[in-house]
């Protein structure tokens, strides 16, 4: 009897650890389930997209917003060409995209230029085909938390309808209407690109340079920016347990990303 004992706890233990596995393993798959077709989240490393969002800001991309790719499933398997149920981004979308020089890294930028659209910054004032972009002064605005603290011009910029969606306002922020990316040569979206630009417009590596970022495949688009989830404002060590609730922005959490 010892012995018909020992082995069916011997076997009820072996059933325990291998219910444990396919637990694990099941979670797992729900988790990559999940991230490839519903939402993935996203930290944002540096201030390219201030105001709109800041370093430290954790967000969530909905990855059935424009349909799927390769790239919408983790380490991109070249498992097949183009869109699965694809759409092309709203102008004024905010989209993570695979930089397509480096398709191991994540950009995030707001959607500006639509395939065969014109594309233009004169004296820091965005021209889109041929038409000057409604900008609105909105005061002073102090950045933050990305290098050297400052003080920009904060902006009020309206992107024009489309067949596919009404105007669009949004923040921006520049340092001068003079700098290197301020004044640009027009540029042409080629059929299944689009142009993308940060907020930040003095400080963001975007489309407007073409040797780094360029014209995005739509293929590159990973899916829209919906909501931060978390924030901190990085002062605060990981160790300083009593420091976290100070270093969270609460007025940020579960906000919108538009």
């Amino acid at each position: 009897m010892g012995q018909t004992l020992s082995t069916s706890m011997a076997k009820k233990k072996s059933g325990g650890w291998l219910e444990s596995i396919k637990t694990v393993v099941y979670a797992g798959l729900i988790a990559i389930g999940i991230r490839t077709i519903a939402f993935e989240p996203f930290n944002i490393p540096s201030g390219s997209m201030i105001p709109t969002l800041l370093v430290g800001d954790y967000l969530f991309v909905s990855k059935y917003s424009y349909g799927y790719s390769r790239y919408s499933m983790p380490f991109g398997p070249n498992l097949f060409q183009g869109r699965i149920f694809g759409s092309l981004p709203a102008r004024g979308d905010v989209a993570v995209f695979k930089l397509p020089r480096d398709t191991s890294q994540d950009y995030i930028k707001r959607i500006i230029g639509l395939p065969g659209d014109r594309i233009q910054v004169r004296a820091g004032v965005l021209h889109i085909n041929g038409a000057a972009v409604r900008r609105e002064a909105a005061g002073p605005y102090v950045v933050e938390g990305d290098g050297p603290r400052m003080t920009v011009r904060l902006y009020r910029e309206t992107l024009p309808a489309t067949a596919a969606g009404p105007e669009r306002t949004h923040p921006i922020v520049e340092q001068t209407d003079d700098g290197p990316l301020d004044n640009t040569g027009e540029y042409r979206v080629p059929e299944g690109h689009v142009f993308a630009m940060g907020d930040n417009r003095d400080n963001s590596l975007d489309s407007r340079v073409q040797n780094a970022v360029g014209f995005i495949p739509v293929d590159n688009l990973v899916g829209r920016a919906e909501f931060i989830f978390f924030s901190v404002d990085g002062s605060a060590a990981w160790w300083e347990v009593w420091a976290w609730p100070f270093a969270i922005r609460w007025s940020r959490l579960i906000s919108a990303v538009r």
